[in-house]
């Protein structure tokens, strides 16, 4: 017994020193050691969230909860999907951003075939900062990290594989939510990356959630949106990623103007370059959010009309 007992606790003392199976082997005397790569922000590993079980997981998530949930919190008008007619394979959808109730709108709105193949660039400081929170993100919303301010050759090269498999991706060029109910400049992640994937850009207009769940609000309030969809945009030869992001910007004002007039009119500002700002008028905060207020009645109370030819 005393030999078993004396067996056991050399083994014990072994395995502790050795630090096995807990910790790496100790970084030899005069060997600087290796960095640590993190596991965190771009570096987080979303590979898993696209194998079948997670993909299976997220449907029924997106299906059985979001969708009913986004009926009765958003009550979507969706307009424009005949414009997707065309599209064959993966693209890029763009979309203004109000609220974190934005991605799951879209998720429950975009159509088949690109609905269960998606992921979403999501803001890699913000989303997977930490394990759990990105684990989360990634298997609930398909997402994937995405630098805000500058799109990093890691965030590139993986979207780009993920497009060549056959996703197609959900991004916000904005970079964040509005801060008071009007847009903020686009980014040109988007448009780089869809440059350098060679896909097209679909601009989405969504009017709406930042009634339901604006930035600093914690509980949701039902609020009636509208879903936009625009011609999809390619890039024009030797056009860079900074004025593909300035068309874009522009077709997504666009859709603003169409889903707060009519459709005619909105198509002839357009043509003409004098659509509405989506960054609203330069004055005091008193002043936007006057102009706000007033562009929801707008909303509210006009109806689409056939052009009057």
């Amino acid at each position: 017994m005393s030999l078993i007992t004396r067996s056991l606790g050399r083994a014990r003392a072994l395995i502790t020193h050795s630090g096995f199976p807990y910790r790496s082997a100790p970084t030899p005397n005069g060997v600087a050691p290796a960095p640590q790569r993190s596991r965190l922000g771009s570096d987080f590993d979303t590979a898993w969230a696209r194998r079948y079980p997670a993909r299976l997981t997220r449907a029924a998530l997106v299906e059985g909860i979001m969708r009913p949930t986004m009926t009765i919190l958003a009550d979507p008008r969706v307009y424009g999907q005949d414009r997707l007619e065309q599209l064959d394979g993966p693209v890029i959808f763009a979309a203004n951003h109000h609220s974190h109730a934005d991605t799951p709108l879209m998720l429950t709105t975009i159509p088949d075939p690109w609905r269960h193949r998606m992921v979403v660039g999501a803001a890699a400081d913000y989303f997977f900062g930490t394990r759990i929170g990105g684990t989360i993100a990634a298997l609930t919303i398909g997402a994937i990290p995405i630098e805000r301010t500058k799109v990093g050759r890691r965030s590139a090269d993986m979207t780009r594989e993920l497009i060549d498999d056959g996703w197609s991706l959900l991004i916000f060029p904005e970079g964040g939510r509005s801060p008071d109910g009007w847009g903020q400049p686009f980014r040109g992640g988007a448009a780089y990356l869809a440059i350098r994937c060679d896909v097209p850009v679909v601009p989405i207009h969504i009017q709406g959630t930042g009634r339901i769940l604006r930035k600093g609000r914690i509980l949701p309030q039902p609020s009636s949106t509208t879903v936009t969809f625009g011609d999809p945009l390619v890039a024009h030869d030797g056009e860079n990623a900074r004025r593909f992001a300035e068309r874009l910007e522009a077709a997504v004002a666009a859709l603003a103007d169409e889903a707060t007039t009519d459709w005619w009119q909105a198509r002839k500002r357009a043509h003409a370059g004098t659509s509405p700002d989506l960054t609203g008028p330069q004055a005091g905060a008193w002043r936007r959010i006057w102009a706000l207020g007033k562009n929801d009645r707008q909303t509210q109370t006009r109806r689409r009309r056939w052009p009057n030819f």
